[in-house]
């Protein structure tokens, strides 16, 4: 039976050059990072040749800020499930704030196609020859991407007649504080209260 880190190897010596980081294990899960231009062709290999059948999920990451935003500001992260040999793989690629757009896996596995939907709708990336890329969450018009960083976490005023009127959520008195203009990524996360803050 194949294992995860097999698998890995086997996708590293066919697509060596499109490899942008070794296989690394992490808690018994096995990460391979690709150049994003190949993502669609190394899914398929995944599938068809690795036994690779189901895909879980692919999810979007927001570097802003962060030192591995040098190499790209989001990631993608997809999921891979192989029924046969019971093995989990997990492939991630770096996408350019500049122009967030990488190929749709939507023609190779059809859970795709609702997966990327949101990352669009979330996250602003764009993947191209996507059959229905349009917003799953929010409504059509609504002009930004709310799992962004710099999406502020009170939210933004909406004005869009016959389709949708908001204020931004009241923080200030609420569970939860944050810094959204810290240096470090810890202190720009929400967190709870302390017990002074809550007395204050």
């Amino acid at each position: 039976m194949t294992t995860s880190l097999e698998a890995a190897q086997q996708i590293v010596e066919k697509f060596s050059m499109y490899v942008t980081a070794q296989p690394r294990e992490f808690r018994g899960e096995i990460t391979l990072e690709l150049d994003r231009h190949k993502i669609n062709e190394v899914c398929l290999f995944a599938r068809d040749t690795l036994k690779f059948d189901f895909l879980v999920d692919i999810s979007g990451v927001d570097n802003l800020n962060t030192p591995l935003e040098v190499k790209g500001r989001f990631e993608l992260v997809y999921e891979l499930y192989s029924y046969s040999h019971r093995i989990h793989l997990r492939l991630k690629v770096r996408i350019p704030e500049e122009k967030p757009l990488v190929s749709t896996v939507s023609d190779i596995w059809k859970t795709a196609d609702w997966h990327e939907r949101e990352v669009y709708d979330m996250l602003g990336i764009k993947f191209d020859q996507h059959p229905d890329l349009r917003r799953i969450l929010m409504w059509d018009g609504y002009p930004y991407y709310p799992l962004r960083k710099d999406f502020p976490l009170a939210g933004k005023t909406t004005d869009l007649p016959e389709v949708a009127f908001s204020k931004p959520a009241p923080l200030e008195g609420g569970p939860f504080v944050t810094e959204p203009g810290h240096d470090l990524v810890h202190e720009r996360e929400p967190r709870a209260k302390t017990f002074e803050e809550v007395k204050e």
